[in-house]
């Protein structure tokens, strides 16, 4: 019998209570990225109503980013400090109360403070949820968790189009926001009864489950000495190797690898949330098709950017053992392509269909890796900065990628937007070339 099989036998009945926390992290940032996928279906009417340019309909999406960017490093501190529990929840709450004052908004200026005001309110999510998972999950299963929470973000955006084209046809673009606000003020209850900061201080996982998940982590940690399986010349492309554990937020941000997995995270949210804000409007102008024709086709690429996280988060785990570079790079290399692709992509429904379905599944095969790459790095103490770090100059790439691609669109059309982001593309798989792969 192993330590670890040892150690939980030694303590009873093993749980399983983890992957409840799975779920409810699942839904909850299923909530919290619908509230920020809305504005990119009400864009046309908000458009319309206000007489705004593509530039300034684009800063509406972007404003959030800042607000986001500017929480997440206290926000870790916080956490590296206090735990996640408490602020996660009072964090959604106030992410409630923003969705739904942007439904009372007279104007430009009013959504655009509510949606910086939305900003500031979900930062803590993302680094929260991370240290979560890093403290759940033992190193075999980080990889698989992420990616299921990485999707989460992806199947907010399937629900959103056709939901919130229901209701904005049904009763205005106002109402959309009232009716988001809702699910929030829930989750946030949820959070707080039934997930706590590490699994031993949880009445729902059992002393064999929190063993099994800290012996297991002891092993990994104790197995780094040891050599470890190779993939041959994959390891030699990848770089892969030792590397010194980051002890230290000092060496946090002196480490050229969370920089260039930082940058190379900002270079992926740029087409993420280009295409998140433009696409429907794209669909309807471009495409002419009808809004509810919209509703359903601008949900295909999130479809398939939820199947990509969790293939790619299952396949970084069990088949490149904990390798994350790999999918990095092809992501990247793909995404070129797909965007390569819908440049004078015909006006038929199902043939966009696809391309979104495709574009979306290989633009999130390496999306979750930027959020565990800091995992093999990191310590726990110095997770949360690391994960901190990563999420605010990722999530910049959602405040200039809106309003770039709102300019380009003014000046050029639809491909100068669409080869913007192939060139984003282009630059992550330059950056994240240099990135050590740690093992």
């Amino acid at each position: 019998m192993s330590q670890t099989a040892a150690a939980s036998a030694s303590v009873g009945r093993m749980t399983r209570y983890r992957w409840v926390v799975m779920a409810i992290i699942f839904v909850f940032y299923t909530i919290t990225y619908a509230d920020r996928a809305n504005i990119g279906v009400v864009l046309p009417r908000i458009q319309s109503e206000f007489k705004l340019s593509n530039f300034e309909a684009g800063s509406l999406a972007s404003l959030f980013f800042v607000g986001y960017s500017l929480t997440q490093i206290p926000a870790g501190l916080w956490y590296g400090r206090f735990g996640v529990r408490g602020l996660i929840s009072f964090a959604m709450v106030v992410t409630s109360i923003f969705t739904g004052l942007i439904g009372t908004s007279g104007s430009a200026a009013m959504v655009k403070l509510y949606r910086f005001g939305l900003g500031l309110a979900e930062g803590p999510g993302g680094p929260g949820v991370a240290s979560t998972i890093n403290n759940w999950f033992p190193p075999k299963e980080k990889g698989t968790a992420t990616g299921i929470f990485i999707a989460a973000t992806k199947f907010a955006p399937v629900l959103v189009p056709p939901i919130t084209v229901w209701i904005m046809l049904a009763s205005g673009w106002r109402q959309v926001f009232f009716w988001f606000a809702v699910p929030g003020f829930v989750m946030a209850a949820v959070w707080h009864l039934f997930v706590r900061n590490y699994p031993h201080e949880s009445p729902f996982c059992s002393p064999a489950e929190a063993a099994y998940i800290k012996e297991t982590g002891s092993a990994a940690r104790t197995a780094a000495i040891e050599p470890k399986r190779s993939l041959g010349w994959l390891d030699r492309l990848i770089r892969a190797k030792k590397v010194p554990p980051l002890t230290t937020n000092r060496e946090v941000f002196t480490s050229w690898n969370m920089w260039a997995n930082t940058i190379g995270c900002f270079m992926v949210i740029s087409v993420i949330y280009g295409l998140l804000t433009w696409i429907p409007s794209y669909l309807v102008k471009a495409k002419h098709f009808t809004f509810m024709q919209m509703g359903f086709v601008a949900s295909t690429p999130w479809v398939g950017a939820v199947l990509g996280s969790l293939v790619g988060g299952v396949v970084s785990d069990k088949v490149l053992a904990k390798r994350r570079k790999p999918l990095m790079l092809l992501g990247a290399v793909a995404t070129m392509g797909m965007m390569g692709a819908l440049i004078g992509a015909p006006a038929d429904k199902t043939v966009i269909a696809l391309l979104l379905l495709l574009t979306g599944f290989v633009l999130s095969l390496g999306y979750p890796l930027y959020t565990a790459y800091p995992m093999g790095l990191a310590t726990a103490k110095t997770f949360p900065v690391a994960s901190s770090l990563v999420n605010t100059g990722g999530n910049l790439g959602g405040f200039f990628a809106p309003m770039l691609a709102g300019y380009l669109l003014d000046q050029f059309g639809y491909n100068a937007v669409f080869t913007y982001f192939g060139v984003c593309a282009a630059l992550c798989l330059i950056v994240v070339a240099t990135m050590e792969e740690p093992i």
